[in-house]
């Protein structure tokens, strides 16, 4: 048996040597009981600035746990370690095949499970492979021309490869920590196994992607690049081909869907198709970039600390004369803006960070909640429509040179003031930010960040920038499938992750590809 305790705190000049120590006196036994120990959980507690504390979940093994526990168990910080779940992958009796489309984590996981579980798997990616991948967005950010399929949104890895590589989770699902283990097995940090926030960053799940792929290859698994799913084939109501770059059949008893949410020209053939889809809703609105080390002084009371990751925050309010939402999202801590445009002529911008999380700058999306209510008709595909009219007019007030929009906060805000500074790749262009934002978005962000600078002081002030316009905040569309992930119009069809409208997020779309990965192989063994 060992024993857990949680909210031990150090100050930011004590080492984690220290945490034996702080267990045996907060429990009152002499810290020589103590055998081993490990850190199964890490946060920040911020709320007194002059004060900033580490906060510690830590499983310990004593000599006499029994009598520790008793003498303790007042204490609602003290449980016993809970028992670890192994999550398995049973053997599959037959050998589906089953295709894959998309290599985003979605994509991934669902290979993985299924391919070690002794399946088939194809599983194909119309972007490049993720070095390939880099060059090719490397060039578009240094002035060159945009590949439509290979950029920020579409390669190996899907759109959280350019992303802070978030690890964050609102799901509690047993898998999670096996997905964890997973990613670590393959190169990611190990402490995102404890981290309260834990991120990868672009740059080490890169390497990471490499890995995994090696380690599908040597499953058997056929991965191809370069191959966009262009159509379908069915029989008697039940998928038997993916058709890809409109030229060949790739047959199978299985066809996992997990494009991502900007695969648009995906969304239309399937609607070609007669797939059931339905309108979702998701936000809109624009980056917000701040110094680093000012998000580092309202967050902590200081600029910064070698203990001290770099600052985040978590702003949301509920605009009272319209009942939408504003509120940050996705938040890059020591990063930069991106143009992650994917067709021509719409551009959308999004954030990132590397592992280190180093650079002068912190930026995060400011949106506001739209729904099918604001699109400009009642077909399933009218978000992504509304998405491409303010990507176009955010193209366009930028110069239409792929340089985005951006405007001084305080100027937006009282229409004089700040100074235009951003880490945008490409370059900003100084624009009227009205210009490329639906009305009810504009007034709704106008009217929150008052309110977010009462929250966290000096976030409205001269060094703060806005750029625009972010849309791709979530799909528009909705995939309609039934309790075990299959589409209601296409047996074998099985849409996943977030082009699917059922997750947001790494964790949560790796989770999705898992379940149904599940399902799928629980189905092969009944039959």
């Amino acid at each position: 048996m060992a024993l857990r305790l949680r909210e031990i705190a150090l100050h930011l000049d004590e080492d984690e040597s220290l945490l034996p120590d702080k267990i045996a006196t907060l429990l009152s036994f002499d810290v020589a009981q103590i055998t081993s120990w490990s850190i199964v959980r890490k946060g920040i507690d911020a709320r007194r600035k002059a004060d900033v504390l580490r906060v510690y979940s830590v499983d310990f093994v004593c000599s006499d746990e029994a009598a520790v526990f008793a003498q303790n168990q007042h204490l609602p910080t003290l449980t016993k370690t809970p028992k670890t779940l192994t999550y398995l992958i049973p053997r599959l009796k037959a050998m589906p095949e089953v295709l894959i489309v998309g290599m985003g984590p979605a994509g991934l996981f669902s290979a993985l499970v299924l391919a070690e579980a002794g399946a088939q798997v194809t599983l194909v990616e119309r972007g490049r492979a993720v070095a390939e991948r880099l060059r090719d967005v490397k060039s578009f950010w240094a002035g060159g021309a945009l590949n439509s399929d290979s950029n920020i949104q579409f390669g190996e890895g899907g759109a959280g490869t350019f992303s802070d590589g978030k690890l964050t989770c609102r799901l509690n699902h047993p898998a999670t920590r096996t997905i964890l283990e997973r990613l670590v097995e393959f190169g990611a940090p190990i402490d995102i196994l404890w981290q309260a926030k834990p991120h990868i960053g672009s740059d080490r799940l890169r390497r990471v992607l490499i890995k995994f792929r090696e380690h599908l290859l040597s499953l058997g698994t056929q991965i191809r690049f370069s191959s966009r799913l262009s159509g379908l084939e069915t029989h008697k109501g039940q998928v038997a081909a993916g058709i890809i770059n409109n030229a060949e059949a790739i047959v199978c008893d299985h066809l996992i869907l997990a494009t991502g949410h900007s695969a648009r020209d995906t969304y239309r053939m399937l609607a070609t198709n007669q797939i059931s889809l339905e309108q979702k809703a998701f936000a809109v609105g624009v980056r917000v970039e701040h110094p680093l080390e000012l998000i580092n002084q309202i967050q902590y009371g200081m600029k910064g600390h070698p203990q001290l990751a770099a600052a985040d925050y978590r702003l949301a309010w509920n605009d009272p004369e319209t009942g939408r939402g504003v509120y940050s999202f996705c938040m890059c801590p020591g990063g930069w803006v991106v143009n992650a445009a994917s067709e021509p002529e719409g551009l959308v911008v999004n954030g990132m960070s590397d592992f280190r999380r180093d650079t002068p700058w912190s930026n995060s999306a400011l949106v506001v909640s739209v729904t099918p209510a604001d699109f400009p008709d009642p077909g399933a595909l009218a978000g992504l429509r509304f998405q491409r009219q303010w990507e176009h007019a955010a193209y366009l007030t930028g110069g239409a040179n792929w340089h985005a929009p951006a405007q001084p906060l305080l100027e937006y805000l009282t229409g004089k003031g700040g100074r235009l500074e951003s880490s945008c790749r490409p370059p900003v262009a100084h624009a009227d930010l009205k210009q490329c934002l639906p009305d009810f978005v504009d007034a709704s962000l106008r009217r929150a960040l008052p309110v977010f600078n009462q929250r966290m002081r000096g976030f409205v002030g001269p060094e703060a920038t806005l750029i625009g316009v972010e849309t791709r905040t979530s799909s528009p569309v909705r995939i309609v499938r039934d309790q075990s992930g299959e589409s209601i119009s296409l047996n074998g069809l099985f849409p996943v992750g977030e082009g699917a409208g059922y997750a947001g997020g790494i964790m949560s779309a790796a989770l999705d590809g898992l379940r149904v990965a599940e399902n799928i192989i629980q189905r092969s063994q009944e039959c």
